[in-house]
């Protein structure tokens, strides 16, 4: 039996929507289906349902999918404390526990891949089967000495005091680029970009504001020799949000091991831009696939062309 919020909960039947942390946070839960469990989490400064597309193709294919609100966002409890990694993996960890999940896999976008680093630098892989970041700021956002491709804290800064001075303007704004859209590119619709709004203007205004200086000066690099079971690693070329260079490229060299693939042209939000792409791809590592299918696909089509424009044998 497990206790949430002062009930007792059989697990397969009902599940909660909420549970508490050790500081008494609430998180705010989905958990759907039964199978192999998949936890995802989302990015900043959305909620758990930005897995619109990915809970789906998921859970079709046979596995129990959970999200939840990050604290500070979405339907979770608002606290005045607690917006770091440290605390951010705890709350994951509370999850777990609650939930009573024996073995998960972990699928992070951008600030969440943030908690799969510093989850499993904190407490191990005993409860994890898998791990993919995706379009994530792991390890090290930040442009400093000995990290000469971040992002200027400049960035960052600016960022902050359009939050401080109009956080709904600035939440139009920063959705245009985080889906790459352009005067003539539109990668996803208005309705898309509506919603994505709405789900960003959930969140705490102070939540919103910490989070800034989490994602963009926490650095995870201690964090990554604890990456000890497969891990997939998705980033879109034309990330303008969190770039690749000191991301994506920079975790692959950490983690020789893992499964990489680069999506040509992709903004952060691609989830939404290219949401088959990455369903197809998550579901082939969570199958145990020993690479990315698209990569897969990619090759099949380069190996193809090169047949049809080899020259006939005989004239």
């Amino acid at each position: 039996m497990v206790r949430v919020l002062g009930e007792y909960i059989i697990p397969g039947e009902a599940r909660p929507m909420h549970i508490k942390t050790r500081d008494g946070t609430q998180l705010h839960v989905k958990d759907m289906g039964s199978g192999d469990p998949v936890i995802l989490i989302h990015g900043w400064p959305l909620t758990g349902d930005m897995w619109e597309y990915q809970t789906l193709a998921l859970l079709e294919a046979g596995y129990r999918v959970i999200t939840y609100d990050r604290r500070g966002f979405g339907q979770s409890g608002h606290p005045a404390t607690g917006y770091n990694y440290d605390w951010f993996a705890h709350d994951l960890a509370d999850l777990i526990d609650a939930l009573e999940i024996d073995k998960a896999a972990l699928v992070g976008f951008s600030m969440g891949g943030g908690e799969i680093a510093r989850y499993l630098g904190h407490y191990g892989s005993a409860k994890i089967s898998r791990v993919a970041l995706i379009a994530s700021v792991v390890p090290y956002l930040l442009k400093d000495e000995g990290n000469p491709d971040g992002v200027d804290p400049d960035v960052f800064d600016d960022i902050k005091a359009q939050i401080r001075a109009d956080r709904f303007a600035f939440l139009q704004s920063f959705t245009k680029t985080f889906y790459g859209q352009g005067f003539i590119s539109r990668p996803v619709s208005q309705g898309i970009m509506d919603w994505s709004f709405v789900l960003g203007s959930m969140a705490s205004p102070l939540a919103t504001l910490a989070c800034v200086d989490a994602f963009s000066r926490t650095d995870f690099r201690p964090d990554l020799p604890a990456f000890d079971v497969p891990t997939l690693i998705i980033h879109g070329t034309s990330d303008k949000t969190v770039p690749i260079d000191p991301t994506a490229r920079a975790a692959v060299r950490a983690l020789p091991q893992a499964q990489y693939v680069e999506y040509e042209g992709e903004p952060h939000g691609l989830f939404a831009t290219a949401p088959d792409r990455l369903n197809s791809d998550l579901l082939g590592f969570l199958a145990g696939e020993s690479e990315p299918r698209s990569l897969t696909v990619a090759r099949e089509i380069m190996e193809t062309e090169a047949l049809i424009a080899q020259p006939p044998l005989f004239p």
